[in-house]
């Protein structure tokens, strides 16, 4: 699909320096643009491949004068950064933009599906489904019985949605992805062997909710793991059974929490963090990147390592911990010289 200067402007609020009528297809890197290419400059370091680019049209900020002559249309615009992300939703919206029903596959008699909607091939959908408006399911997604999504939710490819799953509008889930698995829930027997304990709850996904590839949420024991409003989860994330997380709480790759763990709002939790169960974790949070979480954790808190303490701490010991053996070499001498000297008193 080729888009004009014009049009682009357009949808940018822009101002078009050059051929109005330019036409682009793709989008690229500035340094690595070519013909028909779309690209953007909002980083000073980056101006020199303005002047060298085989892009077509480039995003500039309003305040942008070029030091040499060019040989590339410009969409003059307030914010470059900004626009180029608005215009890469944009694209993506046009590119994902399927309707329809694909064959073959499976959906009840009992499901309820809105309108405009995308089901990809292989799909099966189950008993007494509910599914709102503008719905995109790509291909071998399966959504159990009693499930319910809202508007304008995407599930590419491979999702699996287990039964009585709650799942609010504008919500995406990536590939492979599994909601509402059974909770790690077993009870020894006397002969060693483990039974499971059934796991009877469900999953709630609020609105403006993002799930990465390969994440699994599992279903609670009794009641909801629930993931409030605005939260971003990364890929291969493990939420354990009865979790609660915070509206806008960001949490980052290969993150595990263990079951019935509160998180509260507006967290940022770096990748292959562990979180121990039956915890409460307050607002504001800070975790950095591999820590290990084993206590309560109040409002506002920033830690690390592993058991995690706090973060000023941690990088204070941090200069101890990679001196420690010339430490330990300075503390034996001491105690040499200690000894050897009460030996002639």
């Amino acid at each position: 699909m080729k888009f004009t200067a014009k049009q682009i402007a357009a949808i940018l609020d822009g101002e078009v320096v050059g051929n109005p009528d330019e036409e682009v297809f793709k989008l690229s890197k500035i340094e690595e643009g070519e013909k028909g290419s779309l690209t953007f400059l909002s980083n000073p370091k980056y101006q020199p491949f303005l002047y060298t680019t085989n892009a077509s049209i480039v995003i500039v900020n309003t305040n942008f004068n070029p030091e040499k002559e060019l040989n590339v249309t410009l969409i003059k615009v307030e914010n470059a950064y900004k626009s180029f992300s608005k215009l890469l939703e944009f694209y993506n919206e046009v590119k994902n933009n399927k309707l329809g029903r694909e064959t073959p596959n499976y959906i009840s008699s009992s499901a309820i599906i809105g309108q405009n909607e995308y089901i990809g091939a292989f799909t099966y959908i189950g008993e007494n489904v509910k599914i709102g408006n503008n719905v995109k399911i790509y291909p071998s997604c399966y959504i159990g019985d009693n499930t319910t999504i809202g508007d304008h939710c995407v599930l590419y490819s491979g999702v699996k949605i287990y039964s009585e799953t709650q799942i609010g509008n504008h919500c995406k889930i990536h590939s492979n992805c599994t909601i509402g698995s059974d909770g790690f829930g077993f009870v020894p027997n006397e002969d060693g062997d483990y039974a499971a304990v059934p796991q009877i709850g469900n999953v709630i996904i609020e609105d403006y909710v993002d799930i990465g590839a390969g994440a699994t949420i599992d279903r609670a024991t009794l009641g909801s793991t629930i993931i409030r409003r605005g939260v971003k989860l990364d890929n291969q994330i493990q939420i354990a059974h009865n979790v609660e997380i915070g509206k806008n709480t960001v949490i980052a790759a290969q993150t595990g929490i263990a079951g019935s763990t509160k998180i509260g709002e507006n967290c940022m939790i770096g990748g292959q963090v562990g979180i121990v169960g039956h915890l409460n974790i307050g607002n504001e949070v800070k975790i950095q990147a591999q820590s290990g979480i084993s206590k309560n954790m109040k409002d506002n808190e920033v830690v690390q390592g592993s058991p995690a303490f706090g973060y000023g701490d941690f990088n204070k010991s941090y200069v101890y911990f990679r001196n420690l053996p010339k430490i330990a070499a300075t503390v034996n001498n001491l105690e040499k010289e200690w000894q050897a000297q009460n030996k002639k008193e």
